[in-house]
């Protein structure tokens, strides 16, 4: 009896412990759920002449517009133009929220270690994206030699494809297809071009989920720092309008506001302007980095049918 009592208070003593550890555990787990994020960096191009986001914060400060004529550069306005609708091949707009201060051409491909006859055949919207998370990065003081080999993840939220359009329209037959224009264009390799780079060795995810891309890649951004997947996260939007298709089809479904101007939350509300741009924010668990001053607390997912529009906040 003696020589058993000592056995039965050591495997009590062992449980204990071993509550005790899955109980931290679970704590963990639980807190990780809510995790606040920092945002510690951003980069900008956002029409009406914005290039960072204190000239952003400056348009909306002064409650000025980014909406402008359709550019010479991109498709003839008036040649598409027509004010009844629905209208085959017509748009209901000649305006739309178009970049005024970049250019695809200027993308200064030497810096990122790509060739020009690569460069040419490259998606703008990719070449735009690696700007501007460039410029995230340095304004979150983030270097190269820092993020190189890091648990760094990249979500990336890019819808549109038309670049590629252009692209074998310049071509002849088969034996010209491009594997820069193919691949170039492909928007999978917008987040693994950007890890690649950068030497990143977290998740790369691209994302299309229409209008809410960019809001999806920083939920998903924040879920994959609260799991540990990522020691920090490169969350980023990219659009541009290169070709009329697309605003051909919105407006025939009755989607765009033939003035050119969202009414959001208005009972003059008659449909959306199309506009391009890319944003990044460099995002960090908060209690790791010890930032305070922006904070990414929540996100939302939206989820939308016919007749209702859900919400759920994480």
């Amino acid at each position: 009896m003696s020589s058993a009592a000592p056995d039965r208070r050591s495997i009590i003593a062992d449980a204990l412990r071993k509550i005790d550890d899955l109980t931290e555990r679970l704590e963990i787990a639980e807190q990780g759920e809510t995790e606040p994020i920092a945002v510690v960096g951003m980069g900008c191009r956002f029409p009406g002449g914005v290039n960072n986001p204190d000239e952003y914060w400056q348009l909306l400060h002064e409650g000025r517009s980014g909406i402008v004529r359709v550019p010479e550069n991109r498709w003839d306005a008036d040649e598409f133009y027509s004010a009844e609708q629905p209208v085959p091949g017509t748009i209901c707009t000649r305006e739309g929220g178009f970049l005024s201060s970049w250019q695809p051409d200027e993308f200064d491909a030497e810096f990122f270690g790509i060739s020009p006859r690569e460069a040419i055949g490259m998606d703008p919207q990719q070449r735009l994206l690696m700007e501007v998370t460039w410029e995230a990065l340095e304004n979150a003081g983030i270097t190269a030699a820092q993020i190189r080999g890091s648990q760094t993840g990249v979500f990336v939220g890019l819808t549109t494809t038309d670049y590629i359009a252009l692209g074998y329209e310049r071509k002849g037959g088969p034996e010209d297809v491009n594997p820069y224009i193919t691949f170039g264009n492909a928007s999978n390799f917008a987040a693994g071009r950007l890890s690649y780079f950068l030497g990143a060795q977290g998740p790369a995810v691209v994302v299309d989920t229409a209008c809410s891309s960019s809001l999806v890649t920083i939920h998903l951004a924040c879920a994959s720092l609260r799991r540990r997947e990522s020691d920090q996260a490169l969350a980023a939007g990219v659009n541009l309008i290169l070709t009329p298709q697309n605003s051909i089809a919105t407006s025939r479904w009755g989607m765009l506001a033939p003035d050119g101007q969202c009414k959001t939350f208005d009972a003059a509300a008659d449909g959306y302007v199309r506009s391009e741009g890319a944003g990044v924010v460099v995002l960090k668990r908060l209690y790791d980095d010890r930032i305070a001053s922006r904070l990414a607390a929540g996100t939302v997912i939206t989820l939308q049918d016919r007749d209702r529009r859900l919400q759920r906040e994480v």
